[in-house]
């Protein structure tokens, strides 16, 4: 059983797909098609377009990708997104190891989180939500870059990263994995799906997630975080002989997380610091679609999630939930060479805290939304769209979005722009890590905005594949913190919005290239931003914004018989901020390898990363000499912490097409 939800919500589509067979032929229009190569349809496009075929460029990493990566990290998905062209997985607590998704050098609270097309975890991800959403179920991940607002709203200021989870197939398959790291980290992982009869399949996805801590310089300050967690996802799939179509998915996550001082260990102010957090993560969400006549469809979907929070900052506890709503409907039709979809949505984002009320939100958005895409030509295709958003607290936001694809031969020329907003929120990366009892009472914010463009140029024919984007962002409103003077008290913070303009330049250049069994990918990204300094004392470079990174990927693989990698990257100099033992990073190197072979039923993997053991605490403490004035005892991570781990394991698998 094939089932393809067209989860209604984003424009565009990939193109960059998997590597697989390069044999062509050609289609009566001119554009090649590949031999063996699976149909690919975005799962939140709008249009249900091929993905060759959408005007707004949207990178896939196919199961295939996805499989590699889980066999490095099969407790998180930040490996599978940090090694995506463009994305920069940043860490924000040092002590928790928690981390979130900077997209073309925009902070991580701009970016959408969703999961089959549904905001699951959230309308602003946690930073600890990339750490706990394991990918041994995902069946793609699709990235979209640049302010998606115009279909998402205001969580989607620098992009939207949707996780598409795999479909049962006509039989029952199961797998299971079981994986230990050199740093004394275990992770355990189940997976299995069938067909239920009547059009209805089924899926269910488990996992056991450890981890100890670890002092790794013997400073007392734990850099490895301890963790323990575990998480489940039934999923349910219906379709219908007349094409109706139903997704139900819920999900539970429990994790207890403990970093900071060691027992017996104190900072260097002669303290004991203990942080830690603990989570309690429940969620649910509805997709169904189904067609009204045969050019008319209706969509709905619909999403709940609930998260609960025990901080613990040295001497402080803050308990805080987290809730969001969701619901849309809407109309899609096609008529000729056009074709439109408009609807209505609605979200619900609210924070309580018990210990700190003050900060208590309630965002309500009802928002409008409409798009068309029209052919022009066989080889040319416009695509607008345009939402209206009325936010409860920020007033009315129009967000509008033009993109356009001109496909001539083995070329493909996208350019795309638009207009998004953000309501800002306190959780700012340094609150995330510090927490909120040194931040100033909220006043007078303003919404952030930001209008971008991109050009996009690619080339494929045969086993070679190229692609070169320029892009650029001007963003005002940006949400900073400002240190306040509090004479003999306790330091504090307040978060202001930075005057001036903060402008993002940059351009990601990829080549990718098979032969045989080899799959050779080589990519550069440059970004160049600028903005206003808190202090007023002009413009500066945007912290932790790396304006050099590169990468080169060989990976050799035979079905059903092993598979052998090398990974290259390169991070380039970074500018720091209040740090006092340097203001500008060093540039390394991170070098991986990692081999699989099949025996039966059975996978068995190695994966040796970070080879030559780059690690921030060999060339400055993590420890701060005094504690900041937002709370913070670390400085910013600005290179890997862990060094060089070796993990393997077993993977097995049973029954499916293998």
């Amino acid at each position: 059983m094939t089932i393809r939800l067209r989860h209604a919500l984003l424009v565009g589509v990939a193109l960059l797909m998997p590597a697989s067979t390069f044999a062509q032929e050609v289609q009566p229009d001119g554009h090649e098609i590949e031999e063996g190569e699976d149909e690919i349809i975005v799962q939140a496009t709008r249009s249900g377009r091929q993905v060759q075929d959408e005007p707004v460029r949207v990178e896939v990493l196919g199961r295939e990708e996805i499989e590699e990566k889980i066999l490095m990290r099969p407790g998180n998905i930040a490996l599978i997104l940090s090694e995506t062209g463009g994305l920069r997985v940043q860490i924000t607590s040092p002590a928790l190891g928690s981390a979130n998704i900077r997209i073309q050098g925009m902070e991580g609270r701009y970016t959408q989180l969703l999961a089959d097309g549904l905001p699951l975890y959230g309308g602003q991800a946690s930073s600890l939500g990339l750490l706990q959403i394991p990918p041994t179920d995902l069946g793609q991940v699709e990235v979209i870059k640049g302010a998606a607002s115009a279909l998402y709203g205001p969580s989607a200021l620098a992009g939207v990263i949707n996780l598409v989870s795999r479909r049962p197939g006509d039989t029952f398959e199961a797998e299971t994995l079981l994986n230990a790291t050199s740093r004394n980290g275990q992770d355990a992982t189940a997976y299995a799906a069938s067909p239920l009869g009547g059009g209805l399949a089924g899926s269910i996805t488990g996992g056991y997630h450890r981890q100890s801590r670890q002092d790794l310089d013997d400073d007392g300050w734990v850099d490895m975080p301890g963790f323990e967690r575990w998480t489940v996802r039934p999923r349910l799939f219906w379709e219908s002989d007349s094409g109706a179509e139903v997704f139900l998915t819920a999900g539970a996550m429990t994790e207890n997380r403990v970093g900071g001082t060691l027992e017996g260990r104190t900072t260097p102010d002669g303290t004991a610091f203990r942080q830690g957090q603990d989570t309690d993560r429940f969620d649910i969400g509805l997709v169904a679609e189904a067609p009204l006549s045969d050019t008319l469809s209706v969509h709905l979907r619909g999403s709940g999630m609930t998260q609960g929070h025990r901080h613990q900052f040295g001497e402080v506890v803050e308990n805080d939930r987290h809730g969001t709503a969701f619901a849309e409907a809407s109309l899609s039709g096609a008529a000729g060479s056009t074709s439109w979809i408009g609807g209505v949505a609605y979200q619900r984002d609210t924070f309580r805290s018990q210990t700190f009320s003050i900060f208590d939100y309630t965002y309500e958005v009802p928002s409008v939304f409409g798009q068309l895409e029209q052919d022009l030509s066989p080889d040319l295709t416009m695509a607008g769209s345009a939402r209206l958003d009325f936010h409860n607290k920020f007033g009315t936001q129009f967000s509008p979005g033009l993109s356009l694809l001109y496909r001539p031969g083995f070329w493909t020329v996208r350019l795309s722009g638009g207009r998004g907003f953000y309501a800002p929120t306190p959780f700012v990366e340094e609150i995330e890590a510090a927490g909120l009892s040194r931040l100033a009472p909220i006043e007078g914010l303003e919404v952030e905005t930001a209008t971008n463009a991109s050009v996009d140029l690619g080339y494929k024919r045969g086993p070679l594949e190229a692609n070169v984007t320029l892009f650029g962002a001007n963003m005002r409103n940006t949400t900073e913190l400002l240190p306040l003077d509090v004479p003999g008290g306790v330091s504090r913070v307040r978060l202001i919005n930075l005057p001036g303009t903060t402008r993002t330049r940059g351009t990601e250049l990829l080549l990718r290239y098979r032969w045989e069994d080899l799959a050779l990918t080589g990519s550069y990204v440059y970004v160049d931003a600028d903005e206003e300094s808190p202090d007023g004392s002009g413009r500066r470079r945007v912290p932790l914004t790396p304006k050099h990174t590169a990468g080169l990927v060989a990976m050799w693989e035979q079905h059903d018989k092993g598979r052998l990698g090398l990974e290259i990257y390169y991070t380039g100099r970074q500018s720091l901020d209040d740090n006092p033992y340097r203001t500008r990073s060093r540039p390394y190197f991170e070098v991986g390898l990692m081999g699989e072979i099949a025996v039966g039923n059975a996978r068995l993997f190695l994966n040796a990363e970070n080879i030559f053991g780059t690690r921030q605490t060999q060339y400055d403490p993590l420890l701060r000499p005094t504690r900041a004035a937002d709370g913070r005892w670390t400085v910013d991570a600005w290179a890997p912490l862990e060094g060089f781990v070796l993990n393997g394991g077993v993977r097995f698998r049973f029954g499916g097409s293998e």
